[in-house]
């Protein structure tokens, strides 16, 4: 029993970037879930016919949506998967525990990468 337990060991989310990095995982797969209900509430609504699924379709049109995929939906679900490819690689190397805040910080860099231009692009095709 005791070399199951000096095998597993577990990153400190009291604060600093392990929490941080914990919370937003948290936050953005939340976001992503509500997301999810509310997408599949919509197709439901098809069935209701064409009319009903059209009057929401003005929603989906509004600035403010779109904003809201490209600064909710689209941050979440990136972050979300490459944090999730980060704390898997932890999971099953375990070596790579005491580098979780490094890769943590490697990985906001690769977001920020691709994050920005890609937003600034969506941002300037909404014009």
């Amino acid at each position: 029993m005791a070399a199951v337990t000096s095998f597993v060991r577990t990153v400190n989310y009291r604060g600093g970037e392990g929490y941080i990095a914990w919370l937003l995982h948290r936050i953005a797969g939340v976001g992503i879930f509500i997301f999810l209900a509310f997408h599949i509430l919509d197709v439901f609504l098809m069935s209701f016919g064409p009319d009903t699924f059209e009057a929401l379709l003005f929603f989906y049109h509004k600035f403010l949506f779109k904003l809201m995929i490209i600064f909710g939906l689209y941050l979440g679900v990136l972050y979300h998967a490459l944090n999730g490819l980060r704390v898997t690689l932890i999971d099953f190397i375990p070596g790579l525990n005491k580098y979780a805040v490094p890769m943590w910080r490697v990985q906001m860099v690769i977001f920020a990468l691709a994050y920005i231009p890609s937003a600034i692009y969506m941002l300037a095709t909404m014009f």
